[in-house]
């Protein structure tokens, strides 16, 4: 067990290196800079423009750099100083800009994950143990519903609900009165009343997802031999489903795990940019259409180490479960 663990914690450190440098050069790919962007958005504003101020931020950012030197620099700050950079559109460091949206967008990222557990195992279970039942199908149909519809979609019925049958306002975590508020009772109060729309919208396309892998995973362990054999032996349907396929089926998911930590961070872009929710989403959108390489660079890294940092917890969680996979048997 412990050499399969240092062996997958050897692998992480070129998977990073890989990323950040693939995630690095994928921004830049667009034609153009932060600087064209913004020029051009002052000349359709009917703004003069002074050349030597933009040669001045040319020079400040290094943006004409070679894109290795541009790379160099932006990584070395990371490993070392722990510097994200400084965001061309806000003029803040990127760090700090994360920092004012990450509290919300964990609040939101946790209460999801747990709701789509929450819903989806249990749901997966009882579906498989009543097959081609009425509740079977009902939770199937459900799921396919919500596979097939757009997120974004959702938050719009969701948020035309909330807003005609109970009276919340739509867009944001908060009402306009609380936004900037220091936090207190009526706040948090405040923030529960909004956040249930997000999380039932996003949380939907997950929950259907797990729903199906469980329930299939599910059916195929119920068929096979040791299930029989443990119901000749008299033991309960529950004993049964709880000690052994329940165990086995669950291997996909703990696999996944580790996938839902950077869901954590970054949310749904799309539906975090619907319903205008101060998390890192929109803030990722927004660097992306600007241009702005070191805020969506330093966003979309942090996500990567995250994903790295899911996907070594769950293969480590995967070979603690089940044996084979130490042994590379499956």
């Amino acid at each position: 067990m412990i050499r399969f663990v240092i062996l997958r914690i050897l692998q992480v450190i070129p998977t990073l290196f890989a990323v950040s440098l693939i995630a690095f050069f994928i921004i830049q790919l667009p034609p153009g800079n932060y600087l064209t962007v913004h020029i051009a958005n002052l000349q359709a504003q009917g703004e003069t423009i002074d050349p030597a101020q933009i040669e001045a931020l040319r020079q400040r950012y290094g943006i004409d750099d070679p894109f290795w030197v541009q790379y160099w620099k932006w990584i070395s700050n990371i490993l070392f100083h722990g510097d994200l950079g400084q965001s061309f559109q806000h003029g803040r460091p990127v760090s700090v800009l994360i920092g004012d949206v990450l509290p919300l967008t964990l609040i939101l990222g946790v209460s999801t994950l747990l709701l789509t557990w929450a819903i989806a195992l249990p749901a997966g279970v009882i579906s498989a143990m009543r097959q081609h039942s009425v509740v079977d199908y009902t939770i199937s149909g459900i799921g396919f519903v919500a596979l097939a519809v757009p997120n974004f979609l959702v938050a719009l019925i969701f948020a035309y609900l909330g807003f005609a049958l109970l009276g919340t306002s739509v867009g944001g975590l908060f009402s306009p009165e609380y936004a900037h508020a220091p936090w207190s009772l009526a706040k948090v109060i405040d923030l529960l009343e909004h956040l249930w729309i997000p999380v039932l919208v996003i949380s939907l396309a997950g929950t259907a997802g797990i729903i199906r892998v469980t329930r299939a995973n599910m059916l195929d362990e119920l068929r096979k031999p040791y299930v029989t054999t443990a119901r000749a032996k008299g033991l309960s349907e529950g004993k049964i489903v709880r000690k052994y396929p329940l165990r086995i089926a669950l291997n996909p998911f703990i696999s996944t795990v580790g996938w839902n930590i950077p869901s954590i961070f970054d949310g749904e872009v799309i539906v975090a940019t619907v319903l205008a929710l101060g998390t890192t989403g929109p803030l990722l959108l927004g660097a992306l259409r600007a241009q702005d390489m070191y805020l969506a660079g330093g966003i979309i890294f942090i996500i990567a180490v995250l994903t790295v940092i899911g996907t070594l917890i769950s293969d480590i969680l995967l070979a603690a479960v089940d044996p084979r996979v130490r042994y590379g048997r499956i």
